[in-house]
């Protein structure tokens, strides 16, 4: 399955997911940001690519729709509720992550 995780600049929050999920139990992930200044900027492609879209706020879903109409049709979006209090790998972070995120995957035990 393909996962893709969004926040504001993807250097944090989305960017620790992508690593802690990347290869876990073969799921494939991917990361971006919605604002301008962000490490890798969201496009469609992204989008298009994904099968699961997770985001860490409200703001990206409202941004995501405003930006990407047609090609989140489709998709599961799912807001996982994190505000951007943590840094890179933070261990709190990671353990908020693999709980949220365990909800919607299967994650081995």
């Amino acid at each position: 399955m393909k996962l893709l995780f969004i926040c504001s600049r993807n250097k944090w929050r989305s960017l620790t997911a992508e690593k802690i999920f990347e290869g876990y139990n073969g799921y494939e992930a991917r990361s971006a940001g919605t604002e301008t200044g962000a490490r890798i900027k969201v496009t469609g492609g992204h989008i298009g690519w994904s099968e699961l879209i997770f985001v860490m706020e409200k703001k990206h879903v409202r941004r995501l729709k405003e930006k990407f109409p047609t090609s989140l049709k489709d998709k599961r979006l799912i807001c996982l509720d994190i505000p951007d209090d943590y840094q890179f790998m933070d261990e709190e972070l990671i353990e908020i992550l693999k709980a949220r995120v365990s909800e919607y995957i299967e994650m081995p035990i």
